[in-house]
């Protein structure tokens, strides 16, 4: 199966660059603590800072999605991959707020750009590797390329520490080197993809109606989503540390099981939603992510590490599984499908925080933090109201077909 073993590499080069541009989207955040050390930032001037990164990639990504359902812009990968490097690597060289803002604007087109097309084309490479073996294999595809990226977020602060801290903020032209291998990274997929259309074994698929209700209650299911870990996230170092004791080296613990918590639920959701499919399997992960808040927020002891642990894993079992039921349900609109669910939903979730902070300056963090064990029990009832997306042909079927006539030197329509 030498061209099923090639899609698999492309699925691996796709996922390590996703981690090489998402570790640009962490970049900001962990770059803030230096910012006021060497510049004198206050709160609202960093604030500022986080948000032209955050919100304009999470509002640009539909965008991009949009106009990439008009025509694939496999190119914009590399390119896209570039400048979320090169906007972080320049913001760190001018003293000038204005133009550091700019930079990490450009940092967040780049950003934007690249999430919808990477999905449509990691896709492709899915469901072709998984054709032949018992399963489309899409959602076990799909979430080792979010896994990478994942992983890429989690790993920004110890990038930016080894780097700036180090030497400060004029070494930001060193970050620039995950783009590059990222970029570097994307041209064999291109190549291969342009090779299987020229081959003429990319076929179109077969057209099937936009479920667009179906795909407004997933959108505010990962709403909920977002807001619960997003929440958790943010204020989960100073809950650990008032809970255990400990200090700084408490919280960050507790951090580090959250990340490694979704790295283990984004790999294990692809292969339990192979066998009973992404809705029943979301559906129950939330179930298991509401307890295991509530756990975190109530059980006392060191047992609350394994509660985060549980609640990491129940949040991201779902989450490569919305990108593809998003697609699903607007199969017409793939890449703005892609753009609102790994773009616009999260980021509206993530304006919940300075709620949670002012209730908490109100009453305690506790109490703030406890609305959030609502946040996957909506997601779960959202989920209830959502169909198993039925595709007519199997793609994984197509894509067999495809090959075996594009080996036979048969005619296979190529998809435009």
């Amino acid at each position: 199966m030498p061209k099923r073993t090639s899609d698999r590499g492309s699925i691996l080069l796709l996922s390590v660059g996703h981690s090489c541009v998402d570790v640009y989207q962490g970049a900001v955040a962990a770059l803030v603590p230096f910012l006021v050390a060497e510049r004198h930032y206050g709160y609202a001037a960093v604030s500022g800072v986080v948000l032209a990164a955050s919100l304009l990639s999470s509002v640009a990504q539909p965008l991009f999605g949009a106009l990439t359902d008009r025509r694939p812009l496999p190119w914009l990968l590399p390119v896209s991959t570039l400048l979320g490097g090169a906007g972080i690597a320049l913001s760190g060289v001018s003293g000038s707020y204005g133009l550091t803002l700019a930079f990490v604007a450009l940092s967040g087109v780049g950003v934007a750009a690249y999430h919808p097309e990477s999905a449509r084309v990691a896709r492709l490479a899915a469901q072709r590797a998984g054709a032949g073996q018992g399963g489309p294999g899409v959602h076990r595809g799909m979430a080792w390329f979010s896994l990478g990226g994942n992983l890429g977020f989690a790993a920004a602060p110890l990038l930016v520490a080894a780097v700036v801290g180090t030497g400060g903020l004029r070494l930001t032209p060193l970050l620039a080197v995950p783009a590059l291998a990222g970029a570097a990274l994307c041209l064999p997929v291109l190549r291969e993809l342009e090779r299987r259309r020229a081959a003429g074994a990319v076929r179109a698929p077969a057209p099937v109606a936009d479920d667009r209700a179906a795909f407004l209650r997933l959108s505010l299911a990962v709403v909920c989503r977002s807001v619960a870990f997003v929440g958790l996230s943010t204020f989960l170092s100073l809950f650990t540390a008032q809970r255990l004791g400990g200090g700084p080296a408490a919280g960050t613990a507790a951090l580090v099981v959250l990340y490694a918590g979704g790295a283990v639920g984004s790999v294990l959701g692809g292969a339990l939603a192979d066998r009973w499919g992404r809705v029943a399997v979301a559906r129950r992960s939330y179930l298991v992510a509401a307890v295991a808040v509530a756990g975190v927020l109530l059980v006392p002891g060191p047992v609350l590490y394994l509660f985060v642990a549980l609640a990491s894993a129940g949040l991201y079992v779902p989450f490569s599984l919305q990108v593809t039921l998003g697609q699903d349900y607007l199969p017409s609109r793939v890449g703005t499908a892609s753009g609102i669910t790994l773009g616009l939903t999260v980021s509206i979730g993530g304006l919940a925080s300075p709620a949670i902070g002012a209730l908490a300056d109100a009453t305690s963090l506790r109490t703030a933090l406890l609305p959030l064990v609502l946040m996957p029990v909506l997601s779960w009832a959202l989920f209830r109201t959502l169909p198993e997306p039925v595709v007519p042909d199997s793609e994984a079927e197509a894509d067999a077909d495809a090959d075996e006539d594009a080996e036979a030197g048969g005619p296979a329509p190529v998809s435009r």
